[in-house]
């Protein structure tokens, strides 16, 4: 088993759609990989298309548990102040071909590009320009385990 580090390098989303009668909307994202979560900055007064220029980590195993696992999900939310936050929309980013050439290759990225987002009946509501990386960690063992950053070893 490979143990490695996702970079996801949030830029921006189009297209956006509002879900506030009067103001615009302040769209955040909720990234989520195997029980990680991520949450970016609220974009305050961007309404349809926020910029954020974000990055964020996730620990990353391969192989490791069901293929269909290896997915990043980008989950797009509306601020609002006195009432619950709204949902707009997600968008879904396959890894597991990025993490098989990063532990082939020793990293592997894809480029900046543009996902649809789509809302909860499968139809498009934006587009989310968004870059990944994949860099295996050096120096793992399989035997070692960490435990709260307590190494434990079978030796």
């Amino acid at each position: 088993m490979t143990v490695g580090v996702i970079e996801v390098n949030l830029l921006c989303a189009r297209g956006l759609e509002s879900t506030d009668f009067f103001d615009k909307i302040d769209p955040y994202v909720l990234i989520q990989y195997k029980g990680q979560e991520r949450k970016t900055s609220i974009a305050r007064g961007q309404g349809s298309n926020p910029v954020w220029n974000e990055k964020f980590t996730f620990r990353a195993e391969y192989p490791g548990g069901d293929s269909h696992q290896y997915k990043l999900i980008l989950k797009f939310m509306d601020h609002d102040t006195f009432s619950s936050d709204d949902y707009l929309g997600q968008a879904t980013i396959y890894v597991k071909e990025l993490l098989e050439l990063g532990i082939e290759n020793g990293n592997a990225e894809i480029q900046p590009c543009k996902y649809s987002i789509v809302n909860k009946d499968q139809s498009f509501c934006g587009e989310v320009s968004v870059g990944v990386t994949f860099t295996p960690k050096e120096g793992y063992n399989e035997e070692e385990r960490e435990y709260g950053g307590w190494k434990e070893s079978e030796y």
